[in-house]
């Protein structure tokens, strides 16, 4: 019952993100720069609880910028390929292609991220866009894995397509594109062995 609340309470952050970044594009694309308290009354949420989800409209503008290219499960797969390796390499692929195309606005929503208070673990310091995208990944193989594999197998791929794994792998051990691309594949291909192996 717990994990039941938890997951229903999750849920109700991750909508409220999603509809203050939702909201902020729409007033943005009237042609407006909105503050914070108008991207508030637009998402219909109070300003206490914008002010909680962003400190100011520079990190909410940064990240729904992102919110708008990260790539969309329907153009990613052909819902014909039930091969799920293939599948999370073409979402692995589509994600760091949004990545190279914005890594200034990547970097920056990262760093605002960073250097949030710890206090507060109740709201989500960034919008968990991956997650959808990985699930719809795995949706042909999804009833290969026990619940606790599969809840594994969806938070390690979580650390293998992003933008960290790309800051680990440029910045900490300066491996090209290419370079990293394939350790990405080589991850994702034994992940996926060793979750049908579990």
């Amino acid at each position: 019952m717990a994990r039941e609340d938890n997951g229903k309470r999750t849920n109700h952050r991750r909508r409220t993100r999603r509809a203050l970044l939702e909201a902020a594009l729409r007033l943005c694309a009237r042609g407006q720069k909105p503050t914070l308290d108008q991207v508030a009354e637009e998402a219909l949420v109070s300003r206490a609880t914008a002010y909680r989800y962003f400190a100011n409209i520079d990190a909410l503008l940064t990240e729904a910028s992102l919110h708008m290219v990260f790539p969309d499960a329907e153009q990613t797969f052909d819902p014909s390929d039930v091969d799920v390796v293939r599948r999370l390499e073409k979402a692995d692929a589509a994600v760091a292609q949004m990545i190279t195309s914005n890594e200034p606005s990547l970097r920056l929503m990262i760093s605002t991220a960073v250097t949030q208070p710890l206090g507060n673990k109740d709201l989500p310091v960034r919008q968990n866009r991956r997650l959808p995208l990985i699930e719809a990944a795995l949706a042909p193989a999804r009833h290969q894995f026990s619940p606790e594999v599969y809840r594994r197998l969806t938070a390690a791929l979580g650390l293998v397509i992003g933008s960290e794994a790309m800051l680990a792998f440029k910045d900490v051990l300066g491996l090209d594109e290419r370079e990293a691309a394939d350790v990405r594949r080589w991850m994702i291909g034994a992940l996926v062995r060793e979750a049908r192996s579990s």
